[in-house]
Formats: C-alpha cells, structure tokens, sequence
C-alpha cells in the first residue's frame, strides 16, 4: 500500500464494494506477517477472492482498504471470521472501528451475539477484544459450529502456534 495515495482521513468504515475483494488477500498477508515478529511463523494462507464472495458481510475501513472484517454466521451467530489491519495503518484505531462496526451491523440484522476465535496471548488478539467487551468462553460451552471451527483450526496448524480461544459478546 501507498500512503502518498491514500487521503489520511479516509478511514470510514463501509461495507466492501467488488473492487475491494481483490485487494483483501494481499492486506491479509500483510497482517499476518506480524505473527513471524512474536514467534508464530506462518499462518494458513488468507482467503481467495472466490471464498471472500461467499461471506455474509465484509466491512472494509479506507478507500482503497487497509483493514477488514469479514463476518460469517456459525450457530445462528454472527461470527468475526477474520479482523485484518495493514500494519502500515496499524495502532491509529482502525481494528477498534472495524470491530464496533462488525458489531453495530450484527445488531442491525438482529442478532445479540457475536463470536471469534483468536489467540490467546498474542496483544492484538484476545487481550485486545477482551478491552473491547469480548469474554473468553470455555471449551465445554463451545457450541457444536464453534467445536467444528476449532477442530477445523487445530487441522490448519493454528493451535500448534500457540494458545486459541474462542470468545463472545452480547450486543444489543
């Protein structure tokens, strides 16, 4: 990403257009390379442009992005399946955005819960949805989507890299 190219202020959260998808892998690799800097190594590789049609909403933060979530629902939930920065915009409260805004349009299609899985100890991970009103949620509650994806996790490495934990929030 170019930041000569980005008005600075432009950072408004908005629901991705088709000509964001395609810049959403790249922004996730980007992000994901923060990982290798804790002792992670490397992720599973971030979804295709095929995959990021079938979510239920993507939100982008930027014109063009440099973050998204993407929401998907497990268990008749809405589900934070992933929160990506570009770590160019990093700590300027663009994943703050992005998550009260994943919340605010779960509200709107009416739901009152929202899930994620994330690591535990990595700060921009738990601890940071932990600030933002998200509790960890023990593994002999998880609901039988949330046991699928942390199995679906655990084949994909994830838990090999460190601690996962899936928490929640009840919106209203």
């Amino acid at each position: 990403m170019n930041s000569d190219t980005r008005n600075q202020n432009d950072f408004g959260v908005r629901p991705a257009h088709p000509d964001d998808l395609a810049q959403l892998t790249a922004l996730e690799s980007a992000a994901d390379r923060l990982f290798d800097d804790v002792g992670r190594g490397s992720l599973p590789p971030p979804a295709e442009l095929p995959e990021l049609l079938t979510a239920r909403c993507i939100l982008v933060a930027g014109r063009p992005p440099a973050g998204f979530a993407r929401l998907e629902i497990v268990d008749g939930h809405v589900h934070l399946e992933q929160l990506s920065v570009h770590p160019e915009y990093g700590r300027q409260g663009i994943g703050a955005s992005l998550l009260d805004a994943a919340c605010q349009w779960a509200a709107d299609q009416g739901h009152s819960i929202v899930t994620l899985s994330t690591f535990a100890d990595v700060p921009w991970n738990a601890p940071f949805y932990a600030r933002h009103g998200f509790r960890a949620v023990p593994d002999h509650q998880l609901t039988p989507g949330l046991q699928t994806l942390r199995h679906r996790e655990a084949e994909l490495g994830l838990d090999a890299m460190g601690p996962r934990t899936v928490m929640t929030k009840t919106i209203s």
